[in-house]
């Protein structure tokens, strides 16, 4: 392998391009570490050992600082670390890194997005905005799926919702008196409790 270029990309950083080809960047102390230069021959050895000891490791540290703010999607990820010229197979390890050890879970990112989006945006343009951060249509289906069955109201649920606004009862400022009085009409309806108290709300041992 032939160093065939060397490009400054700040003060402390250059590119290093080998064989018109793979590119990747390293900090100028390391260009004297690994005694690389432009021009030079870059041996099999020291090739594997900067891939390996320095930037594998230095790009899944990344990750996991990125992942220390905020979720980010395998996409993103991606993204991320080729704005910082890792090679390809750099990128691909160390974003399998990540995975392996949960991290990353693009399923599980979807299922939280359009749990706190769900009330805001319709639902085309929450399945748009989570396959721009490079989430497949296969893994939005499956969470949108999970959701569902998780917020489920039941026949009986729908019933008792229909009942609170006909009696125009407010659950987020009614007091305990007005909710036990609640509760108590409609289990006389022959509505279960803890439907009741579901859909009110409140928990059981509020009223006790």
């Amino acid at each position: 392998m032939v160093i065939t270029d060397i490009v400054e990309l700040s003060n402390t950083k250059v590119k290093v391009c080998v064989d018109n080809d793979i590119s990747f960047a390293l900090y100028k102390n390391e260009l004297k570490k690994f005694a690389v230069k432009k021009d030079s021959e870059l041996s099999q050895e020291i090739y594997d050992m900067i891939m390996n000891e320095v930037l594998l490791k230095r790009a899944k540290l990344r990750c996991m600082n990125l992942l220390k703010s905020r979720d980010y999607t395998e996409h993103q990820l991606v993204m991320k670390l080729k704005q910082g010229l890792y090679p390809e197979k750099i990128i691909d390890a160390a974003v399998a890194y990540v995975i392996s050890y949960g991290y990353v879970d693009d399923f599980r990112y979807a299922k939280s997005y359009i749990e706190c989006t769900g009330q805001v945006k319709s639902r085309r343009q929450i399945e748009n905005d989570l396959m721009r951060k490079g989430i497949s249509k296969e893994k939005i289906e499956r969470a949108y799926e999970q959701c569902s069955e998780e917020d489920n109201i039941t026949e009986e649920e729908e019933l008792i919702h229909k009942l609170l606004e006909k009696k125009h009862f407010d659950r987020q400022n009614a007091t305990y008196e007005e909710c036990q009085k609640m509760v108590g009409f409609l289990y006389r309806k022959g509505f279960v409790l803890d439907q009741i108290y579901k859909v009110i709300g409140r928990s059981e041992e509020q009223y006790y």
